[in-house]
């Protein structure tokens, strides 16, 4: 998922994602973990927009309180 696309989702939207990149991250260790994986890299990018997500959440936060 790209930045802009983060950027152009409401907070609601973007909690919502978090919790579904959550749950894949889950699924993709697990699976890993039992058979493998065909590509282990989808592990990365899954934590890496987690990591986008939320510093965008985090960015509205403190932008909110100003």
């Amino acid at each position: 998922m790209k930045n802009t696309k983060i950027k152009e989702m409401t907070s609601p939207e973007l909690e919502k994602e978090l919790s579904e990149s959550k749950t894949e991250l889950f699924k993709l260790k697990f699976s890993l973990a039992t058979n493998g994986l065909d590509n282990p890299l989808k592990i990365r990018e899954v934590k890496r927009n987690i990591a986008r997500i939320k510093t965008e959440l985090r960015q509205r936060e403190l932008n909110g309180n100003k």
